[in-house]
């Protein structure tokens, strides 16, 4: 049985158009030097004159058109700033259970992953149970701390934003899948980031929360992980990034000469999972948390491409292949950008962005 597609809206009436005119233009001449005013193919345009505190006026406009149903775009076209006014389009309400079941779902499925990782260590003493429940508040403490930042920064900048939904995943089949129970969490953003500062803030914020969860987790995890002297040769283990071989060569430490193998505690290996997760998220691409930042800083489509291949070959490089086709999908569509694509990223916001580097080259596996 299938819907029949719905009737197409009635296009706007010359009387509509000229209503919703009249009901922003006070509103834009109150924030604004408006040069001109007219209706361009059906849509309220003003060209502009911009103010010192243009950023903050236009943060103004947008906070009083929404409240009478009404969005807008500002961007410079041929050496003017052109904005547009259009009807808010409705979103989906929420459903809530939706956060909940789906977070019951991965709680059972990490919960499994912690308690298979868990039975390689019994002979040191951990027992499986315990080491599933601290392997669960672990990954999903970390995952929960990076989805809330994104949502906390949203809500800074009023923008509404959903609950995390987590999503459950497959837990490891000893020689088929190493599996880890999750493929992540993600929020779903409702509203346009109004100016680059807003878009840099909603994608710095998770990496930056979740990163720090991330070292007390690997930290704590290591300081757990038994260590034994090795015999002989064993086949290669995980890769680590530069941070995770720090902690480990501070945290660990070897009784005595020779060689040792660190057998990684649960809590340990979701440290590894967390900078992992901060990795991919960081690739400066498509609607990653990279991709917004890089957005926020760049707004060439050029330069943007050359991000897009470093992290296709960063992939490449660690062999992440799903990742890889995921990434594609995304580099398909174009960032749509905040909606003051004018205004200036502030230069406290482009030095996090320094430190956002050092975070991707610390978590980078290359040993």
């Amino acid at each position: 049985m299938s819907k029949p597609p719905s009737p197409s809206p009635e296009p706007p009436t010359d009387s509509t158009l000229v209503y919703q005119f009249d009901q922003v233009q006070p509103l834009v001449s109150a924030e604004f030097d408006v040069e001109e005013a007219l209706i361009d193919h059906g849509v309220p345009t003003f060209y502009l004159r911009l103010k010192p505190d243009s950023k903050q006026a236009f943060t103004r406009l947008v906070r009083s058109l929404t409240n009478i149903g009404f969005t807008l775009v500002l961007r410079e076209k041929n050496g003017r700033n052109v904005l547009k006014v259009a009807p808010k389009p409705k979103t989906k309400p929420s459903r809530p259970i939706i956060n909940v079941v789906l977070l019951l779902l991965t709680i059972v499925t990490v919960f499994t992953t912690g308690y298979v990782l868990s039975l390689d260590l019994v002979e040191y003493g951990l027992d499986p149970w315990m080491g599933a429940a601290s392997f669960t508040l672990a990954l999903l403490g970390i995952l929960g701390v990076h989805e809330m930042s994104h949502k906390f920064a949203a809500n800074h900048h009023d923008m509404e934003a959903t609950m995390p939904y987590f999503i459950p995943g497959p837990p490891p089949i000893p020689g088929f899948l190493l599996g880890i129970g999750t493929f992540g969490a993600v929020i779903v953003q409702k509203e346009t980031a109004p100016n680059k500062d807003a878009l840099f803030d909603i994608g710095a914020s998770g990496p930056i929360a979740g990163f720090i969860v991330t070292v007390f987790v690997s930290a704590i995890g290591l300081a757990m992980s038994p260590i034994e002297l090795l015999t002989e040769p064993l086949p290669g283990g995980l890769p680590i990034s530069p941070l995770f071989l720090l902690l480990m060569n501070v945290i660990v430490k070897s009784p005595g000469p020779g060689n040792y193998v660190v057998y990684l505690h649960p809590v340990a290996f979701a440290g590894w999972i967390g900078m992992f997760i901060t990795l991919l998220n960081l690739l400066p691409t498509g609607m990653l948390d990279g991709g917004h930042t890089l957005r926020s800083i760049i707004n060439n489509d050029f330069a943007r491409t050359i991000f897009t291949l470093v992290s296709i070959l960063i992939l490449l490089f660690t062999g992440q292949l799903l990742m890889l086709a995921f990434v594609l999908f995304l580099s398909m569509y174009k960032h749509p950008g905040p909606l003051d694509d004018v205004s200036k990223l502030s230069t406290s916001r482009k030095l996090v962005a320094v430190s956002l580097i050092a975070i991707f080259a610390l978590c980078l596996f290359i040993f």
